[in-house]
């Protein structure tokens, strides 16, 4: 299979699933580009507070016959629903590079961890999350987990696929209706999975899609209808959603951006770390907040470090490597760099010259970069840069690396490359982000454990995947039950 993605001959028109008809939202006209062109790929119409509620109030109406339909039974769909997506996964891939900048290769591998969230979600029904228990002579408590109504996932570009697969299959099943907000940057994938749940039986309005931008993200957080909402994007977006959110009353977990510790002993592996590194900051073009961006050098690793250059100086742009998603991206980027320069870093590999894929020289490009001996308070060290883009700051010993972990405001994850398993300990004890790795780049859970940082990188309580995933979707409601009264006396007679 060839690197590019297929270009379609003309602009597609994304609109709103709403109760199971596709109809376009009344609000302005939005472009979307293509980060390996520069150029058209599809247009949207933003939906308005009025288009908002349309689709919530049948959200709503979906979601009081659904919640009452027995578990196994609302799990069916979402094995019909798994198995579209694995039959059409060539040309969901294919949408999900073009629009947002992926390889082929990457997009593919995201709609594959989705489903690994599915075939979770289809577990639940095997799962004992209620239960009933004598407290008393003749008085019994039970649990009951129940839905909570009406559910809202505001999803990133950068996972089109993948990071909407992190909610919605486990709300549904869990017996709530969803809206799905994705980034006007990437709707075309949105559009397309709404096509398959609706194909794979779920009743009209048990899933939505509302496209759009600041106004409808704002109008689903206001909407008096939307129960609980789940969030992911930038920490400063992350916070306000949360804040408004929880300002009305409603449940909500808001995950932010990162700046991951990628922390690199003298007795690392080269045959794993040198792999791990670059995989780490170059994946993805860097767009994903488990991206390992900043590197801290303990002690004498010179070796590793020439190594990592030689490394990803050879990443392809296109084949190996896709774009970044828009001009204003690649910008930032740019000036990331030379801000560095300025502040006295070393930029010891470059990536603003590199020369574009043939036939996409208008795409938003960039090689990887690497900026060596930086201090900890430069912006390259301390701001989420969001790109390939991998920053060194140089310490003497493990412990001064773990104050810079620590005091970092951003907590989703800590990386440690050595064949010490005392090492590899002290990290795992002393870390404060919420997902750790060792030897391993990007440290994200496989099911059932769930996935979550800490600090500025989560807004809430809780994850957002895994058993912490039902919790999110769900209450608890408790039933004490007594049918008679009973000789013996205690504090319920």
């Amino acid at each position: 299979m060839s690197w590019q993605p297929e270009i379609p001959a003309k602009p597609i028109e994304c609109r709103n699933l709403v109760a199971g008809d596709w109809t376009s939202g009344s609000g302005d006209s939005i472009e979307v580009e293509s980060p390996y062109t520069g150029r058209p790929i599809g247009t949207l119409r933003a939906s308005t507070a009025a288009d908002v509620d349309d689709i919530v109030t049948n959200a709503r109406k979906a979601s009081r016959e659904w919640r009452h339909v027995p578990v196994k039974e609302r799990t069916r769909p979402l094995f019909r629903f798994r198995e579209l997506v694995l039959e059409n996964i060539d040309d969901l891939s294919n949408g999900v590079a073009l629009e947002s900048g992926k390889t082929i290769g990457e997009a593919k591998a995201g709609i594959l961890k989705g489903i690994e969230v599915a075939e979770f979600a289809l577990s639940i029904q095997n799962l004992d999350d209620g239960g009933a228990l004598e407290v008393s002579r003749g008085v019994s408590c039970e649990t009951r987990r129940e839905a909570l109504g009406v559910a809202a996932g505001i999803t990133p570009f950068n996972f089109p696929a993948m990071v909407p697969l992190w909610m919605y299959p486990i709300a549904v099943t869990l017996g709530n209706a969803f809206v799905h907000k994705p980034s006007e940057k990437v709707p075309l994938t949105a559009c397309r999975m709404g096509e398959l749940m609706t194909e794979a039986g779920y009743p009209d309005g048990v899933f939505n899609v509302a496209q759009g931008s600041r106004e409808t993200v704002e109008s689903l957080v206001d909407h008096a209808e939307v129960d609980v909402l789940g969030f992911v994007g930038s920490s400063t977006i992350a916070r306000s959603i949360y804040t408004r959110a929880t300002a009305h009353g409603k449940r909500a977990l808001a995950l932010g951006g990162a700046k991951n510790h990628l922390l690199v002993v003298p007795d690392a592996d080269p045959s794993v770390t040198i792999d791990g590194v670059v995989s780490s900051f170059t994946g993805c073009a860097g767009q994903r907040c488990m991206a390992a961006s900043l590197m801290i050098a303990v002690g004498e690793v010179d070796d590793l470090i020439d190594k990592v250059i030689e490394r990803a100086s050879k990443i392809e742009l296109g084949r190996d490597m896709g774009a970044v998603i828009e001009r204003a991206s690649l910008d930032r980027l740019h000036a990331a760099i030379d801000r560095a320069d300025e502040d006295g870093a070393r930029v010891l590999l470059d990536g603003r010259s590199a020369k574009a894929p043939v036939g996409f020289e208008d795409g938003y490009w960039l090689a990887p970069s690497i900026i060596d001996h930086a201090s900890p308070s430069f912006d390259c060290a301390s701001r989420e840069l969001f790109g390939p883009v991998l920053t060194i700051v140089r310490v003497d010993t493990l412990e001064e690396a773990m104050r810079l972990e620590q005091s970092s405001e951003y907590g989703n994850a800590t990386s440690v490359f050595t064949t010490s398993g005392a090492v590899a300990a002290y990290v795992a004890d002393n870390a404060t982000n919420g997902m750790i790795g060792v030897n391993i780049g990007v440290p994200v859970p496989r099911e059932p454990f769930s996935f979550g940082g800490t600090k500025s990188s989560r807004f809430g309580s809780g994850d957002i995947t895994g058993r912490a995933g039902i919790d999110l979707w769900t209450q608890l409601k408790k039933i004490t039950t007594k049918w008679e009264l009973q000789p013996d006396a205690s504090w319920m007679s």
